[in-house]
């Protein structure tokens, strides 16, 4: 992604926040981009196969005629079925993670990654030359990591690639370069974000005070309850905490405001809710998140089901922005009976962060049976028993179900060595002298 400035100049122009002023100049906006959308769409295989019949969209009056396209749909097209471009015009080709057992492909054209850089980057804490940048997330395949360093690198902000998956980069190193560059942006996901900060502890460091250059962490990929996102925040010192939401289909399609709300960036994207009983599609209300991005070259989408349970509002946000805002559910919006009560991970999760802060609870688990809820968590050795007896307490009083709590000491869920290790990192190597061990040769590590 070296050419992002650049190409700014060369693609055709895309709205920036304030070139609208109410709901009714943005849905024209998006309505323009439809027809070129269409046009777009229809040369590749997928969408000229599906439309061969005729029926083809053609004005912005057909858009709501449309059939949803669902991820079985991408992964039947698997890889270049939905290509609307040369190959030769591709920048960037990615794979969702494949947890269904049947990834999904997605692919960009250099003007994409303009788009794609630019969304990200309405961060409303910014991103400056004067930051660095952690980007503690997968870069292979998965969009994640090279979206938050082309977004980086636009803004001028130095990128320290952390990755989340490579054997180079265990907790113990991410916290020295944290430290050792003034770390001053961080990218990843919440669990994360509290996985770093037990580790800057196991280092002997303090996460809220021995990290002062640290301004804002930027989080996605799980949903989080109010009380998780304030005591990230309050683990980190007060730094900001600022949410995203996005998928590797679609790069990031809704930002944090200073208000604490998710906006949907509707000026790049038209944003709907899908009933799967009903097959309603609606603008706002609670569904399925649907995606038609407006300005895709490579893999146009025309309503594009992201299957993740959300909220779309078109109610006035007090921080002013003229966009609707989205509360995503995802799998946490689902619960599991007990004892004739439905139990969710927000539920809990309320009130495992609900604990004080000097109880140090960071990490914990439960499973629901549908005869009691049993817990864990860790907790140090002076304060242990009062934090399970709090949460006890809390769990009764809030959801009057049966459940077991177990307090268990630091290092349990999450081993300390996962914490602290420095992992032996090798190339291959081929020749050993008379007292060294070969065990080792031909192996990657």
């Amino acid at each position: 992604m070296t050419q992002l400035s650049a190409d700014r100049t060369e693609t055709r122009e895309r709205p920036d926040l304030g070139d609208w002023s109410d709901f009714d100049e943005l849905a024209r906006l998006q309505r323009s981009r439809l027809p070129e959308l269409f046009e777009r769409a229809l040369r590749s295989p997928f969408y000229a196969r599906r439309y061969a019949g005729g029926g083809a969209p053609v004005t912005a009056a057909d858009f709501e005629s449309l059939a949803v396209t669902g991820k079985q749909d991408l992964r039947d097209s698997y890889p270049f079925g939905l290509l609307a471009v040369d190959r030769r015009e591709l920048a960037t080709y990615h794979e969702s993670s494949g947890t269904s057992g049947q990834p999904t492909a997605s692919y960009y054209t250099e003007r994409d990654w303009v788009d794609l850089a630019e969304r990200y980057a309405r961060k409303w804490v910014g991103i400056t030359p004067e930051d660095t940048f952690l980007v503690r997330t997968p870069y292979a395949l998965v969009i994640t990591g090279h979206l938050a360093q082309a977004a980086g690198r636009l803004r001028g902000a130095t990128v320290v690639p952390g990755d989340a998956r490579s054997l180079a980069l265990p907790l113990s190193r991410i916290v020295r370069l944290m430290a050792a560059l003034e770390v001053s942006l961080t990218w990843c996901n919440p669990t994360e974000a509290v996985t770093i900060a037990a580790a800057a502890r196991a280092a002997g460091l303090r996460p809220d005070v021995d990290f002062p250059s640290l301004r804002a962490l930027f989080v996605a990929a799980e949903p989080m309850t109010a009380a998780r996102k304030r005591r990230l925040g309050e683990i980190w010192g007060g730094a900001a905490i600022v949410e995203e939401y996005g998928s590797t289909e679609t790069g990031t399609v809704a930002g944090e405001c200073p208000d604490g709300r998710l906006h949907l960036w509707a000026d790049r994207a038209i944003f709907e809710v899908y009933s799967p009983t009903t097959g309603e599609i609606r603008a706002d209300g609670r569904g399925q998140l649907v995606v038609t991005p407006l300005y895709r070259e490579a893999m146009p989408l025309l309503r594009y089901n992201l299957a993740d349970d959300v909220e779309i509002s078109y109610a006035p946000c007090p921080c002013g922005l003229v966009l609707p805002t989205v509360r995503v559910f995802g799998r946490a919006g689902f619960g599991y009976p007990v004892r004739g009560r439905t139990v969710t991970q927000n539920q809990l999760e309320e009130l495992v962060f609900g604990l004080p802060l000097e109880y140090q609870v960071m990490f914990w688990r439960a499973q629901a049976t549908p005869d009691a809820v049993i817990l864990e968590f860790e907790a140090p050795d002076e304060v242990r028993e009062q934090a399970r007896r709090e949460l006890s307490a809390a769990i009764t009083e809030t959801l009057d179900i049966p459940h077991r709590i177990t307090a268990l000491p630091p290092g349990t869920l999450v081993p300390t060595e996962v914490l602290t290790s420095h992992r032996d990192i090798l190339k291959a190597r081929y020749l050993f002298g008379p007292h060294e061990s070969w065990d080792k040769a031909l192996m990657y590590q």
